[in-house]
């Protein structure tokens, strides 16, 4: 038999479980058992440990610069529905900076390059006057009049911004995909408008524009990138993509199946298109994409997101922080990013060096764009950055006599701790030693002086020079900048000498009155040059041009390579432990980098102190640099003044992708540190793991956790509550339920769930998903591997998996305390404002009898009509919410009646119903996203049938298991088919721990079907109405 008899399942408060289990008595729901008691307790000091630590510690300084201008927006009124079916919801506006830019309402002034803004999760087109106001005005100011920037194809920029009526795109795939579609029809309609005379003041002899630059924030990234996947995409239409806080690598919430399988395809495009071994078949060829984070203080979209080295290759794209980027050096928040006086600036500058409008696609080739990026958004201190020195032709003439004007340094180092102490020009020759090929030396030159785009430095100069007249051909033919500093003297020694153009280094100012790297102070200059580089040229000259003492200084040195780096092999357990301490000595370098590899997850957070052992106010030239960076992806901190603080770091991050080509990130992360060398002083550098601020670093990465993570301990606690009922007849409580499964199976299967996470990781190599792409040689990378449970590979992470249950604990109760409140009040109010509810004298009436039941026809015509509204109008979410409601009624009632009547057929009654609701009310938050987008689109009058979750099978379970409890008929106890009911369950729980975070969108299906197993054993038989 299927089912239990009917007198198995009536009041068992006598009847002892079968299995031994203790005897069933109806309890209160308020009772509070010490295990529970003690696991909740420490669920809620960790929870206030972890967001004080978010709030609180690790936090980066805030150093943006509010922005000024004065907007003006013109609707093109023209892009209508002949152009676009999303023309009656979004609008397509140009910007024009009022008393700058030269418009009329008859001609709208376009003369430049094309740029479109998309806004991003509930963005305004507004957020686009920064950045254009910057770019009208830079114009206006600087570049309008520069005759050969404009023969070599420079003009202004033509901002364009799109208003998406403040969609929310981060939660519904299909809202993103609309606008992508919206977004390449703006496009061409853009492009059109060039081509009419009465709208454009374009050269006509330039050509007309076939492509426009986009610039995306937020999900407006994923909107721009998407654009290119679009099936009416025109190729080549776009070319330039700059993103800002746009979570590339993955979707921000996986709480809808479109959003997450959208951004899979997306991804995919990308990856297989830079994957192709020729460029012909390669449609992103032309295409670069430049993704700029925020860092630490972006708590909307985890900056890890932003990084497309999964995507991208390093020759088409790359990811940025603000704090690398020179002259901003400050994390950003998600909106600052747009209007940052500092971040604007360099964008725009990077943007108009781009542009070139004798070129069809309005901008240089993809090659010479990159190079602008990385000259604009990185340090130059990265591996591998290209020096100009070798192609910078000799300038300078340099001529020296035996005077006291001129000197050969003696030793490797040359330091001016004043310039102008002469009162006449003077010179310092530092001598080039000769190296092999086999030989690591490093030229460095720091000085807290700027230089300018010529190379030149306002009180000095440095030069590389060699004998004149130079080997090779060349004549004796004068150079067109001399510098003679033995005038009249026939034996005078003449330098031909080259400028160090475009390898200026600009570093944040460090001195003792210094707080934070963006202090508005003038940078200071680095120069640094592989020995090898330099054989070339014979000297290094440092020309002092000052004719009055100043406080300008200089410091040029050659150091032995090894000397200047240290790496520590130091293990992160070791590092927890006793930390990490170096010693630089007194004559050390003026530039050290500590390497240490092991510092890569983006989990954990450190304390970095350093002590320097004397060298006195009046004799030091700068105070301790640091400048922490990792180069996957590229992001740098500086810290001036440098006494102690705080590290943290966007590196090794849970539930990203690998890189496209696979290659594993070793690097970890570096510290260089600038030091004066002339203190004569020893430096202690001490690195400690901070693990209370670790703990905040969980927080951005894991916030949707309480939507997966606790329907793992909800679906144990049913599976113990039907494990009981089946045996015994008994319902227990939910508080019962989860003392019990605290005891053993919640225990076990976190500690399972920890085993196999262990497991997996030195198994990382198999094959887990679809998501596997081929490289050209064969190997197979797998950008799917670290979706599992908590993303992480590490096995020094171990733990977080049973502190994700503790915490799930943690929340599961408090949610079942408030709701129970919330029922217990409802009841209450029930009874004051209603008198005509059913009384129930003899406890041997059924429990139906306490509820106004419906005829099984209106209900059937009722559940008819909402599931037709569902199929038509309405997305199925909107009816999950209102079943929750249902069920939150119904468990009123049942309470009411428990109350009341204080048998146990009743007590069962409402333990179900309410055990039921708890699991709806956690299965809720992922509904909900997408039921505000369906109200944000009614809000705004878009009419137009919602384009996705009308699958009625999605919710019909859920309406239908409502609707039999409503009528007061309890679940019957199971014989035969009782491991279907604790393997469903089970199920649910095991799917939440290994993939509810990544796919939380089938945790409501596997409920679904749950939902439909229970409607199964409720129609199985008439018998399931119990009578007490």
């Amino acid at each position: 038999m299927l089912l239990k008899p009917k007198e198995d399942a009536g009041d068992s408060q006598d009847e002892t479980d079968v299995r031994g289990l203790r005897k069933f008595r109806a309890q209160s729901p308020w009772t509070w058992r010490p295990l529970t008691l003690i696991t909740t307790a420490a669920a809620l000091f960790l929870l206030s440990i972890i967001l004080r630590s978010s709030l609180k510690l690790q936090v980066d300084p805030q150093g943006c610069v509010m922005s000024m201008m004065t907007p003006t927006y013109i609707k093109l009124s023209g892009f209508d529905t002949e152009h676009s079916r999303f023309a009656t919801k979004y609008s397509l506006y140009l910007y024009r900076e009022e008393g700058v830019d030269e418009y009329t309402n008859d001609n709208i002034g376009l003369r430049g390059a094309p740029v479109l803004f998309i806004p991003g999760n509930a963005g305004s087109y507004k957020q686009v006057r920064s950045l254009s106001s910057e770019a009208s005005r830079y114009y206006q100011g600087v570049l309008r009049h520069d005759a050969d920037k404009a023969k070599e194809g420079l003009r202004s920029l033509d901002f364009f911004t799109l208003d998406f009526n403040e969609d929310l795109s981060a939660f519904h795939g299909q809202t993103l995909f609309d606008q992508a579609e919206y977004v390449n029809e703006a496009v061409a309609y853009i492009l059109s408008l060039y081509h009419d005379s009465n709208r454009s003041r374009r050269d006509p002899q330039l050509p007309d524009p076939s492509s426009v630059i986009l610039i995306g924030h937020s999900m407006g990234g994923i909107v721009a990138r998407t654009v290119l996947v679009t099936p009416k995409y025109q190729a080549n239409s776009v070319n330039t993509i700059i993103t800002m806080s746009t979570p590339h690598a993955r979707a921000p919430v996986t709480f809808d199946a479109d959003m997450v399988s959208l951004y899979q395809s997306i991804n995919d495009y990308w990856r297989e298109s830079y994957q192709q071994r020729w460029a012909s078949n390669n449609p992103l060829w032309h295409t670069t994409l430049i993704s700029i984070a925020g860092g630490g203080r972006d708590t909307t979209v985890p900056s890890d997101y932003t990084n497309i080295a999964s995507l991208v290759p390093e020759s088409h794209g790359f990811t940025v922080f603000s704090s690398t980027i020179p002259n901003v050096w400050t994390s950003m928040d998600h909106l600052a990013i747009t209007w940052a006086d500092q971040m604007r600036k360099v964008i725009i500058k990077s943007l108009y060096e781009v542009v070139d409008v004798r070129r069809a696609a309005q901008t240089k080739p993809r090659s010479e764009r990159m190079k602008i990026f990385r000259k604009w958004f990185l340090t130059g201190l990265e591996d591998g950055t290209p020096k100009n020195l070798r192609e910078t032709p000799h300038e300078v003439l340099l001529t020296l006599g035996d005077g006291s004007r001129s000197s050969v340094a003696k030793e490797d180092s040359v330091t001016l701790r004043q310039l102008g102490v002469q009162d006449q020009m003077s010179a310092v020759l530092l001598p080039i030693p000769t190296v092999n090929n086999s030989t690591f030396k490093q030229f460095s030159l720091l000085t807290n002086q700027q230089i300018d785009s010529h190379g030149s430095f306002e009180k000095s100069e440095v030069l590389f020079c060699s004998a004149f007249p130079l080997a090779g051909g060349l004549t004796s033919t004068p150079l067109p900048i001399q510098f003679d500093l033995s005038p009249g003297d026939p034996s005078a020694t003449r330098l031909a000498c080259k400028r160090p153009v475009g390898d200026g280094i600009q570093l944040p100012a460090s001195t003792r009155a210094s707080q934070n790297a963006f202090d508005s102070n003038p940078p200071f200059t680095f120069l640094s040059y592989d020995l090898r580089s330099l054989q070339d040229h014979q000297f290094v000259a440092i020309v002092d041009k000052s004719t009055e003492i100043n406080p300008s200084w200089v410091h040029a040195e050659i150091v032995s390579g090894p000397e200047s780096i240290i790496e520590s092999h130091i293990s992160l357990p070791r590092l927890l432990i006793r930390g990490l301490n170096v010693e630089l000595p007194s004559s050390r370098p003026i530039v050290t980098e500590v390497r240490v590899p092991t510092l890569r997850s983006s989990l954990l957070a450190y304390s970095l102190e350093i002590r320097q052992h004397g060298c006195g106010a009046d004799t030091e030239l700068f105070t301790p640099l640091v400048r922490q960076h990792i180069d996957g992806p590229y992001e740098s901190k500086y810290f001036v003044n440098f006494k102690q603080g705080d590290v943290n770091l966007h590196g090794i991050a849970p539930f990203m992708p690998p890189t496209l080509d696979g290659q594993e990130i070793k690097t970890g992360v570096a510290f260089q540190i600038w030091s004066d060398p002339t203190c004569n002083s020893s430096l202690e550098i001490r690195l400690r793991i901070d693990p209370v601020g670790s703990l905040g670093k969980l927080v951005v990465r894991y916030r949707t956790i309480f939507a997966a993570f606790p329907l793992l301990v909800v679906a144990m606690v049913l599976r113990k509550q039907f494990r009981v009922y089946d045996n015994s007849g008994a319902f227990i409580s939910f508080s019962e339920s989860l003392d019990q499964s605290l005891r053993l199976p919640l225990p076990i299967l976190l500690l399972s769930m920890t085993f196999f996470a262990t497991a997996f990781t030195t198994a990382s190599s198999t094959s887990i998903g679809t998501s596997h792409h081929m490289q050209n040689n064969g190997t197979s990378i797998n950008f799917a591997q670290n979706d599992l449970l908590l993303g992480s590979q590490d096995t020094f992470f171990w733990f977080l998996v049973p502190l994700a249950g503790l915490l799930s604990i943690g929340a599961c109760v408090l949610l079942n305390y408030l709701v129970l409140g919330l029922l217990h009040l409802l009841v209450i109010v029930s009874s004051l404002v209603s008198q005509s509810y059913v009384k129930v004298d003899d406890s041997e009436k059924g429990i139906a009898s306490a509820f106004v039941a419906s005829t099984p026809r209106r209900r059937a015509i009722n559940t008819a009509v909402l599931l037709f509204l569902v199929a038509t109008i309405i997305p199925y979410p909107f009816a999950y919410v209102v079943a929750c409601v249902v069920q939150l009624m119904t468990c009123t009632r049942a309470l009411k009646h428990a109350k009341e009547t204080k048998s146990g057929s009743a007590h069962n009654f409402f333990n179900y119903t309410y055990s039921i609701l708890n699991l709806m009310l956690w299965v809720l938050p992922i509904n909900l996203p997408v039921l505000v987008v369906w109200i944000h689109n009614m809000a705004v009058h878009w009419l137009t049938p919602f384009s996705s979750h009308h699958n009625v099978l999605s919710i019909m379970p859920f309406i239908l298991l409502v609707e039999t409890l409503s009528s007061g008929v309890m679940v019957p106890a199971l014989r035969s088919f009782r491991w279907a009911t604790n393997l469903l369950f089970f199920a649910l729980a095991v799917y939440a721990a290994l993939y509810g975070m990544t796919y939380a969108y089938r945790l409501h299906y596997i409920a679904n079907i749950i939902a439909l197993w229970l409607v199964v054993l409720h129609f199985s038989t008439y018998k399931g109405r119990l009578s007490v």
